[in-house]
């Protein structure tokens, strides 16, 4: 399942899901001033050459808007409005790019609507290839994304998440997967990045305490999918195939392709850091005491982001006309048991930004 297929995989731009995907925003205060330092330090190109940002598994583009906006803003203090900027959000050649354009287009963050010399495009392409052509990308921006594998590297045995697996062998597959991931995700942004180009991603990431974070979602997804298989919904050879193939990094994870040396493709990393996120859906219940709504915003958050992954391994794909009753059943189970024991929602994030250097 490639990079962000699955978290921008709605049935619609509808309020639900846009309401869920702010828990992504969570992260985005912090990395957006880290992106905003990185576009008051990357080089310009002549005049008569675009800016080039890329967005690195921009989905919706939901989790793009602020931070382009921001950064454009603080590259047109260093240029004149006639200084054009492209913007290209890359994404798998199954992501729903209508929905894209129309977040792009329409949304009131938007960051076309701020600034008239600059101009949206889109790549269908896995970012675990070269996207954009060598040396072009002046800042680069990916976020919530890089957290998926490019493939389920072997089937996890009575969960759905690696998070739940207790066989070594299977967890180091998935640690070997992610590793070989990251290797090639930022192999081909050395290529794509101009000489002092940025590249700026947020993540999942494990701290010092090792936990890979959402435990209590994933639990209470988990009892809501046995329940869902003993109604005989789905079968139980289907349910063995359901993965959600995300991962979380540590600091060393993130620096292995760059030793010894602290150079990779040119790349360096010029910032790097693992922290824990706010759970806003538990802030807001500590203030409101309604355990009704905290278990529905966790429920459709998951449903955004999770569910649809699941939903791939029903006999006929996310096609499969059980589908929308599937969501159904998992949104309502996850819900209901987070509402019957609300608690704070570890949220270990990563962001991390490489820089390009000039060839020596």
């Amino acid at each position: 399942m490639p990079e962000s297929s699955i978290v921008v995989r709605p049935e619609s731009m509808d309020d639900t899901y846009t309401a869920s995907t702010r828990l992504q925003a969570t992260g985005l205060a912090p990395a957006i001033a880290v992106f905003e330092r990185a576009a008051a330090d990357v080089p310009l190109p002549a005049p008569t050459q675009p800016m080039v940002i890329a967005d690195y598994g921009a989905g919706t583009g939901y989790n793009s808007l602020l931070p382009i906006g921001a950064a454009i803003e603080v590259l047109r203090k260093r240029t004149t409005p006639e200084h054009s900027v492209l913007v290209a959000h890359t994404d798998t050649v199954d992501n729903d790019f209508s929905v894209l354009f129309r977040t792009v287009e329409e949304d009131p963050d938007t960051y076309l609507r701020k600034d008239a010399a600059t101009f949206a495009s889109a790549v269908g392409r896995s970012f675990y290839s070269q996207i954009l052509p060598s040396n072009s990308v002046h800042l680069g921006w990916s976020s919530w994304a890089v957290q998926w594998l490019s493939k389920v590297p072997a089937p996890i045995d009575g969960h759905f998440h690696i998070s739940g697996c207790t066989d070594d062998a299977v967890r180091a597959a998935f640690d070997q997967q992610a590793a070989r991931d990251w290797h090639e995700f930022i192999a081909y942004r050395g290529r794509e990045l101009c000489p002092g180009g940025r590249l700026v991603v947020m993540t999942l990431g494990i701290g010092e305490d090792g936990d890979m974070g959402f435990g209590p979602l994933l639990a209470a997804i988990m009892d809501a999918l046995t329940e869902v298989a003993g109604s005989g919904l789905v079968t139980a050879e289907e349910v063995a195939g359901m993965c959600v193939p995300t991962v979380a990094r540590r600091a060393v994870d993130f620096t292995a392709p760059f030793a010894p040396s602290g150079r990779f493709e040119r790349l360096e990393i010029e910032h790097l850091e693992v922290f824990d996120s706010e759970d806003r859906f538990w802030v807001r219940y500590q203030v409101d005491g309604n355990a009704e709504d905290f278990g529905a915003r966790w429920a459709a958050f998951a449903r955004a982001s999770v569910f649809p992954a699941l939903a791939a391994g029903l006999a006929g794909g996310a096609a499969d006309p059980r589908t929308p009753q599937l969501l159904d059943r998992l949104e309502a189970g996850t819900a209901a048991r987070l509402a019957a024991a609300p608690e704070r929602t570890p949220i270990p994030l990563a962001h991390v930004v490489l820089i390009k250097r000039p060839r020596t």
